[in-house]
C-alpha cells in the first residue's frame, strides 16, 4: 500500500514547528503519534534502534498513513532502507550512519535528507554543500535520551542561517527553555521525552506548537 502513496512536497522552507521523535518500541505508538500530530507537531521521526525488522516495517508503514492524513511528513532515523521500503518522506542521519551521498541515490531527489550536526558548524557546512536538507545542532540542555551528548550553543544556530537550509534545534528542549533557540534561528525544535514521555502527549505537543505560532518572525 505503501507504494501507492504520493510523497509529501520536500520543500522544507515554509514548514516551523515542533519536530517529534518517537522514543523507540512502545505498545501504544500510533495513539501517541496520532496524539503528536493533533497537537500540531510539524514533522514526525520514527525512532527505534531495534532489530525487530518485521515490527519496524509495520509501525513505519502505519505512521505514513497517519502522517498523510495529517499533512505531515514521516521521517526515518537511521534506515534508508527501511525508508525505501515503505515510501517515507526521508531519512534522518548520524554521524556514524550511511553515507549522504548513498542515501541520495538511493531515495532519489524528492526525499527530504535530514543530518546530525552536533556541535560542529564545519560539519554542517560540509554536509549543506553535499545537499543535505536540514541541519540539526544539539544537545542544547542536558538530554534524557542522550546523557552524555555533546553540547552546541544557541550561536552555533546564528552562524548556520548562512548556509540556507532549515535548522533544528534538539537536546533536552522544553516549553520553557526553546525561546532563546527559536530567536537564535531554530526553525524546528525537536523533543522526545517532552512530548512522548508526558502524560497528555497531544497537550504536550501543542506548547511547543504554540511557541511558533505566537512568533513574530515568520521566516
Amino acid at each position: 500500500m505503501a507504494a501507492t502513496l504520493a510523497r509529501m512536497p520536500t520543500h522544507l522552507e515554509r514548514r516551523r514547528g515542533l519536530y517529534a521523535i518517537t522514543d523507540g518500541p512502545r505498545d501504544d505508538l500510533l495513539d501517541v503519534c496520532a496524539s503528536a500530530l493533533a497537537g500540531g507537531a510539524s514533522l514526525l521521526q520514527y525512532r527505534d534502534k531495534t532489530a525487530d525488522a518485521s515490527r519496524r516495517r509495520a509501525e513505519a508503514t502505519a505512521l505514513l498513513l497517519l502522517c498523510r492524513t495529517h499533512g505531515v511528513p514521516l521521517i526515518i532515523n537511521d534506515d534508508a532502507l527501511l525508508a525505501q521500503a515503505v515510501g517515507a518522506d526521508g531519512v534522518h542521519l548520524g554521524e556514524d550512519d550511511s553515507d549522504l551521498a548513498d542515501v541520495r541515490e538511493r531515495l532519489g531527489s524528492d526525499a527530504i535528507i535530514g543530518v546530525s550536526c552536533y556541535d560542529s558548524l564545519e560539519r554542517a557546512a560540509d554536509l549543506a554543500r553535499r545537499g543535505a536538507d536540514y541541519l540539526a545542532f544539539g544537545a542544547f540542555f542536558a538530554s534524557p535520551t542522550k546523557p552524555g551528548a555533546r553540547r552546541a550553543k544557541p550561536a552555533l544556530l546564528q552562524a548556520a542561517r548562512r548556509f540556507g537550509r532549515p535548522l533544528v534545534a534538539i537536546g533536552g528542549i522544553t516549553p520553557d527553555n526553546a525561546h532563546s533557540l527559536i530567536d537564535a534561528g531554530a526553525d524546528f525544535v525537536a523533543a522526545i521525552t517532552g512530548v512522548f514521555g508526558a502524560d497528555d502527549v497531544r497537550s504536550a505537543a501543542a506548547r511547543y506548537a504554540s511557541l511558533f505560532t505566537d512568533a513574530t518572525d515568520i521566516r
